[in-house]
């Protein structure tokens, strides 16, 4: 089971992990309902579709392949909850041209904080039933359908970096430092670079906010000078840890196992992690979105992979956090999505060549590397960062490598950036 009613009405749909969508259906409904009012309401029925939205309606309806596509995908019912029980079996935007509108409306707009919750995958909202059906997963796995997403979300991205898009920082019911969101992030102004006296407390756009730095002296570095430490990476929730990792597996099936050369592009280096570890920790909604090296040592080799934005797993759909065990299906995505490999050599000789991977977990997802081959990292620098959107991470090592764990670093726990997560011994 992956749904349940909860205590306040409405079912909990317990896949939706990191706060990027509310786990309450009847949530993402009202939210979703509200949208819909408003892009069929009068005042908005003769609003024009920008020229990206166009461009994405066109080339819908002039491939018949395409057009036929994005007609099933909502004829079909998803085979992922709570939709596979739902009586009514409709979706509610209804078509691609109510899609397109959606569209049209999110990407000049910020989230905010609504119904004491954040909808921070507005786009993946409006799609979540297509995205659960055969036709979906066939559309949303196609490189041109792709392309058109990132030609949105670069229009997205340019309202995101503008002060246009701070009207959502305040502190109103809706706000980002209103009373719901406040509960969410306590000790806000404590935690994070900001001004809380000036406009918008400093922040000079929703992006500016989402990429928020830690104050100094929060998340200090452990054992920085320790090379047999290896330190979290992230701020970020423990998702699996795997061992024996294969070169290439059938990463699409239940279980959803690691598929090395898929996950590192075939990168020259990837028989070198074959029977290696692999270490993933998704990132939060609310919580820090940097990445930050684990070991000292220099960059190597920084790729940039370009991918899927909203093909999920066909088996198991996005990760159950209440199930009694790990469930398997986010390993789909360091595959198959966007991301970004960093590869470093370590200072100690027992890691020697590690990769950390930042995946981009739909919406805008932009991997933002700030390093590159040469520079020398110790502990705690900074290697890049997400700009809005949803992110999981790995760090992958050698079979030579022999990582122990600590006994803390178990499935579901939260780990602070910086903490120590595993050993190496010696050789």
């Amino acid at each position: 089971m992956t749904s349940r009613r909860g205590n306040q009405g409405g079912v909990i749909v317990k896949h939706r992990v990191g706060g990027w969508l509310p786990r309450n259906h009847d949530v993402l409904r009202k939210w979703l309902d509200k949208q819909i009012a408003l892009v069929q309401s009068p005042a908005r029925r003769d609003v024009p579709l920008h020229p990206v939205i166009v461009d994405f309606q066109d080339f819908i309806e002039k491939d018949p392949v395409i057009y036929m596509g994005f007609h099933q995908m909502f004829e079909q019912v998803p085979t992922k909850p709570p939709y596979d029980n739902d009586p009514t079996g409709q979706p509610q935007v209804r078509d691609y041209k109510l899609m397109l509108q959606l569209f049209n409306q999110i990407i000049s707009t910020a989230p905010a904080f609504e119904e004491n919750d954040l909808v921070g995958f507005p786009i993946n909202a409006i799609l979540d039933w297509p995205m659960g059906t055969a036709a979906g997963m066939a559309m949303f796995s196609r490189p041109d359908v792709n392309e058109h997403f990132k030609k949105m979300f670069d229009v997205w991205s340019s309202f995101l970096t503008s002060e246009a898009s701070c009207v959502v920082l305040d502190n109103s019911e809706n706000g980002w430092f209103g009373p719901s969101a406040t509960e969410v992030m306590p000790n806000f102004a404590e935690t994070y670079v900001c001004d809380p006296s000036a406009p918008y407390y400093g922040y000079t756009s929703w992006d500016d906010f989402f990429t928020r730095l830690f104050r100094p002296g929060v998340r200090p570095v452990y054992a920085p000078n320790d090379d047999s430490i290896v330190n979290s990476a992230c701020e970020s929730t423990v998702y699996r840890i795997a061992y024996d990792a294969k070169e290439t597996d059938e990463f699409w099936l239940k279980g959803q196992p690691y598929s090395l050369a898929h996950m590192l592009n075939y990168d020259e280096s990837t028989p070198q992690f074959v029977g290696g570890t692999i270490y993933q920790a998704f990132l939060a909604a609310t919580k820090y979105h940097r990445w930050h090296s684990p070991v000292n040592g220099q960059i190597v080799r920084v790729v940039n992979v370009p991918g899927t934005y909203y093909a999920e797993a066909p088996e198991e759909g996005f990760p159950d956090p209440d199930a009694a065990g790990p469930n398997l299906s986010q390993a789909f995505i360091t595959a198959t999505a966007a991301r970004a490999l960093i590869f470093i050599q370590a200072d100690n000789p027992v890691i020697g060549l590690m990769c950390f991977l930042a995946v981009g977990m739909a919406e805008v997802s932009t991997c933002a590397v700030t390093v590159q081959a040469g520079d020398v990292v110790r502990k705690g620098d900074e290697l890049g960062a997400f700009h809005f959107g949803g992110s999981t991470h790995c760090l992958i090592f050698r079979p030579e490598t022999a990582v122990t764990f600590a006994s803390e670093i178990t499935i579901e726990t939260d780990v602070q950036l910086n903490a120590p997560i595993a050993s190496v011994a010696a050789a």
